[in-house]
């Protein structure tokens, strides 16, 4: 049976993978896009939008409500990404724990 202060530890240590695994998420950016590319939105893998890019032909009054509607599909398109590489990489630091059946770490 594991002491306290070998529990401890592997708290600590566990806190430090987290908080390494927030940073690397901060950096790893993903592209959403929609209309064939017409509208695209680059996000982190945490969800934070860092661009969105429109292409000039959707700039009209007549387009409005379509535009509104591929920006809508670019965004949900990167946040689908995003969780992706988030879980893929969440993936790589819980590969060697050992959790119990059906334990889920916190989302960051």
């Amino acid at each position: 049976m594991p002491t306290l202060d070998e529990l401890m530890n592997a708290a600590r240590n566990v806190q430090e993978q987290m908080a390494k695994a927030q940073a690397q998420l901060d950096q790893i950016e993903v592209e959403g896009a929609a209309g064939g590319g017409l509208v695209t939105v680059r996000a982190t893998a945490r969800g934070a939008v860092r661009g969105l890019s429109i292409d000039p032909s959707l700039m009209t009054a007549d387009s409005r409500e379509m535009l509104e509607d591929l920006i809508i599909a670019a965004f949900n398109d990167a946040k689908a990404k995003a969780d992706q590489a988030g879980s893929a990489e969440m993936g790589k630091l819980t590969a060697g724990m050992q959790l119990p059946p059906g334990f889920k770490l916190p989302d960051l």
